[in-house]
């Protein structure tokens, strides 16, 4: 360690440990064909939720909704949810509005399952049952181990709800793959050092590793300064894609997988226009590789901890520390 990041590295360090031991924990009891599931979280945990949203929308083959809170915080709306499952993710527990919002669920009538590192929260006190990380405290604010757990309780509630493409051979797999990266830093110090100079980044990617493309932004926001915003590579040639041209970085996030041509179809020609491409992907020739030898949502884990390398390694380089980032907290009180 070189004293920058020290907690972040040691965040990301315990990730193979905890993560093993979420993915050998009893699986949760759910309500089996709910009328409807909705999942409310914030920042990191959001990213978590739309990767759930994949996973739990696959499983059981109906549409799952991403709540927005401020319709209960601030405008007060009447909800009717008899039969529905609704999930609430937080790594703190202690987001005033997350709690808040998912106890208004309970009492509209669905069934409230909590996602949260503090089984002792106001977030798990409330719900009707509760997914505990016990991923231990974080001593770096930027979510790494947190944020990673939260991805393997939800393929567990996945699995609880429906078919799944990964069996226990991928769950004994994947805690090695997240070693395996954590173990080998040299290309995440190597593509920190082409983004040198750099101001701004896109991270885009598609299907079950866009949440790791938003989630990459977001860490290269909070741990090392970037004006980095995270896409759908759908989404960004929606507009978007008129900003990219030379100088802008990109990062692709890619799995092989049905989404991979269309990612690399705009890395491509991102690439061609001047941009400066990095490629984190299950391509051992990548910039950024992780393992591959997962089915593909399970890809997800390892791809995340190779952005959390990479953010720390921009972040030094840059001289900054992101074990506090300036204006950030543990725990967001909204409302």
């Amino acid at each position: 360690m070189t004293g920058l990041g020290e907690r972040m590295e040691a965040d990301m360090r315990a990730q193979p440990d905890v993560l093993r031991a979420l993915a050998a924990a009893e699986r949760p009891v759910l309500p089996q064909a709910p009328r409807g599931i909705v999942i409310v979280a914030r920042g990191s945990s959001d990213y978590a939720a739309i990767f759930g949203r994949y996973l739990i929308e696959a499983a059981t083959g109906m549409p799952v909704a991403l709540a927005a809170p401020s319709l209960q915080t601030l405008y007060g709306v009447e909800l009717r949810l008899t039969g529905w499952l609704a999930l609430g993710i937080s790594q703190s527990g202690r987001t005033p509005e997350i709690a808040a919002v998912l106890e208004r669920y309970r009492r509209a009538g669905a069934r409230t399952l909590a996602i949260t590192n503090d089984p002792g929260s106001p977030l798990a006190g409330s719900a009707d049952i509760a997914i505990a990380l016990a991923a231990g405290e974080e001593g770096a604010v930027p979510a790494t181990k947190t944020f990673t757990a939260q991805l393997v309780a939800l393929a567990l509630v996945a699995e609880a709800l429906g078919p799944v493409p990964w069996t226990a051979a991928d769950w004994q797999r994947m805690p090695d793959a997240v070693a395996e990266v954590l173990d080998d830093p040299a290309p995440a110090e190597r593509a920190a050092a082409r983004l040198d100079g750099a101001e701004e980044l896109v991270a885009v990617g598609r299907g079950y590793l866009m949440p790791v493309a938003l989630e990459a932004a977001l860490k290269l926001r909070e741990a090392a300064g970037l004006r980095a915003e995270g896409w759908s590579a759908a989404d960004f040639r929606h507009g978007p894609v008129t900003v990219a041209g030379a100088g802008l970085p990109v990062l692709a996030v890619e799995a092989a997988g049905a989404a991979a041509a269309d990612v690399e179809e705009l890395a491509g020609e991102l690439e061609a226009g001047g941009a400066t491409v990095l490629r984190l992907s299950d391509d051992p020739g990548a910039d950024l590789p992780y393992p591959g030898d997962l089915a593909e949502p399970l890809r997800a884990l390892p791809a995340a901890v190779r952005a959390q390398q990479l953010a720390l390694a921009v972040a030094r380089r840059r001289g900054l520390d992101p074990d506090s980032p300036p204006g950030l907290q543990k725990v967001t009180p909204t409302r």
